[in-house]
């Protein structure tokens, strides 16, 4: 913790009594939250990014999309609109945010629309010709006005909320105790091989109710770059020489999976909008070598033209174990809430 963090710390408190004051007047109904008669499901973390959402929301999208008409809602983070938008082919990144946008190219089969209101936006996706039986709620586990009917709460193996503290001083929007609001947690970007004995830790260090479940997950890299007309197997390039590009919240993973000693690591602000002064620098750098970014930095730099040879990495989430029991209490909420 850095020394502005520590000086901050009295605000911290405040902002945490403030948070603290806000949540015991929805819990008592005295703030009213609005509830919808389809299943919602509200994926978050109490942190402030870097958790993994947008992998989280993905795998969801994945498991019920076949079956139900999906939608999914988001603020829209860094978007030039304004109100309620709803994706068509006029679409892109600044009018959506970088991963509405990915959302809507990835899975043509779902609506994506994006309001900072999400009961608005929940209204109007409901009154929309074509209406969603499920809606994927985006980063709104702090959107009380909302009262989904389940909640994901996120959280990263090496950054647990557990071990965090209040804004300024730690990096929690709030207090620990929200965690309390939701029905599975997720800790995200764990090892592989995490060892059972670690996972029993986390669960203890959590403090989890008994009505709570808890799974662990890992970032899962593509074993292949792509552009529009190209697929590359990663082995085939990592030995060559690039220049990788991230304007993710946690991009040393990445990095980490695709660099030799001979790469060059460009690092932007998380969903930067990258100006035609960026690009040129970066075009600069990389010379006639190949540019690999990110899937969510991807959508916002395809179409700027000016970035030769640039690739994206996908990833997912995928579970360490114990998928088949994470997908049936999702499906079972669907189940039990839906209404044909």
């Amino acid at each position: 913790m850095n020394l502005l963090r520590k000086i901050l710390f009295p605000f911290a408190i405040l902002y945490g009594f403030i948070t603290s004051i806000r949540n015991f007047l929805f819990d008592k109904g005295i703030l009213k939250s609005t509830s919808f008669d389809i299943p919602v499901i509200a994926v978050g973390n109490l942190s402030v990014g870097g958790t993994g959402k947008t992998p989280q929301i993905e795998y969801l999208i994945r498991l019920l999309s076949d079956n139900y008409k999906v939608a999914t809602l988001s603020r829209g983070y860094k978007r030039k609109s304004e109100g309620f938008v709803l994706a068509d082919s006029n679409s892109n990144a600044e009018i959506l945010g970088d991963e509405p946008f990915q959302f809507y190219q990835k899975f043509p089969n779902i609506q994506v629309a994006v309001d900072a209101n999400r009961a608005n936006g929940i209204t109007q996706l409901l009154s929309q010709k074509i209406k969603p039986e499920i809606i994927l709620l985006d980063d709104a586990y702090q959107h009380r006005k909302v009262k989904a009917g389940f909640y994901i709460l996120l959280t990263a193996f090496d950054d647990l909320y557990a071990d965090d503290f209040m804004l300024p001083t730690g990096n929690l929007r709030e207090g620990r105790s929200g965690a309390n609001r939701a029905n599975i947690v997720v800790v995200t970007k764990c090892p592989k091989n995490l060892s059972d004995e670690k996972q029993s830790e986390i669960r203890e260090k959590l403090k989890l109710n008994c009505s709570q479940q808890i799974y662990f997950t890992f970032t899962d890299y593509d074993d292949a770059i792509y552009n529009v007309g190209e697929k590359i197997a990663v082995n085939e390039i990592k030995s060559e020489p690039k220049l990788l590009l991230a304007g993710i919240a946690k991009p040393k993973p990445f990095f980490d999976y695709l660099k030799n000693e001979n790469d060059v690591c460009l690092t932007f602000p998380d969903h930067h909008h990258f100006s035609e002064t960026d690009l040129k620098a970066i075009q600069d750098k990389a010379g006639n070598e190949k540019i690999i970014t990110t899937e969510k930095d991807y959508v916002r730099l395809k179409d700027s033209g000016s970035l030769l040879q640039l690739y994206y990495l996908p990833i997912k989430s995928s579970f360490v174990r114990h998928q088949q029991n994470f997908d049936a209490s999702i499906l079972k909420f669907v189940r039990d809430n839906i209404n044909f």
